[in-house]
């Protein structure tokens, strides 16, 4: 379900194939997996700049409406005590207005099982979690794609130890993705994120990277960045070491959807 690059240049790289295969009956099931050098949600890495391996299945109905499972590994000094895992849940409807414009409506839930926050105002453990649910809305127009996602509950946890409340942010994720030749496909993606309440969170993230299609497997490079406070947008290691993880960097890939 996450926004990359890699996963709007996979769908534009195996479209034209599921458009030859008029005489087969596509799948309401589809699954998918990928080994990544880095998870980056939103342009911030989610495992201290280390190695995840993702996956999930998707049911698409003919309707329109969808459901699905995404989950990748976390770092648990991240998210404290945490399974390391990453687990989102969503569904939603997809449906044309008219030429090839397609609206999509949904909602997604982050789950990050056993993980709570840390108070260090009391110096112990709190049933604070990170969990985070959002709504969105979206669309697409051939090669071009936008959404918005407004979260419904505390901004994965911020604020849930005390202060002002975050619900209410949003982020707007804009996307585009070609076929520059065959079987490669160059994505490129902005994003802002809104944080209601903490307006020095607030950040830009960008990505831009290509993707071949080798026998059904997709290598994927791609450069993302941020303008995140480098003060703010950190996370420690087990032995201290403080890791900037919003910086910028190179992301590589492999994955494969079946």
């Amino acid at each position: 379900m996450k926004k990359t690059v890699f996963a709007l240049a996979a769908v534009a790289s195996l479209a034209p194939a599921l458009a030859s295969a008029q005489a087969a009956a596509a799948s309401p099931l589809t699954g998918n997996m990928t080994i990544t050098s880095d998870y980056r949600f939103r342009g911030i890495s989610q495992t201290l700049l280390a190695p995840a391996i993702q996956g999930g299945i998707d049911y698409a109905h003919s309707s329109g409406l969808y459901l699905g499972n995404w989950n990748s590994s976390i770092s648990s000094n991240q998210y404290f005590n945490a399974a390391g895992v990453e687990m989102d849940f969503y569904g939603g409807y997809k449906f044309p207005i008219g030429g090839d414009v397609t609206l999509d409506v949904g909602g997604i839930y982050y789950l990050y099982p056993r993980a709570f926050q840390l108070d260090p105002a009391n110096a112990g453990n709190t049933s604070a979690k990170y969990d985070n649910f959002e709504l969105y809305v979206g669309g697409a127009m051939g090669p071009l794609s936008a959404k918005v996602f407004f979260a419904l509950t505390n901004l994965f946890g911020l604020g849930e130890l005390g202060g002002e409340s975050s619900k209410g942010s949003y982020y707007v994720d804009v996307n585009y993705a070609t076929e520059i030749a065959p079987k490669l496909t160059l994505g490129a993606h902005v994003g802002y994120q809104k944080v209601r309440n903490y307006g020095d969170l607030d950040y830009v993230d960008y990505k831009l990277g290509l993707t071949y299609d080798w026998t059904g497997w997709l290598l994927g490079a791609a450069f993302v960045g941020t303008n995140a406070d480098d003060n703010l947008y950190v996370a420690a290691t087990t032995d201290g070491r403080i890791r900037r993880i919003g910086k910028n960097g190179v992301v590589f890939s492999i994955g494969k959807t079946f």
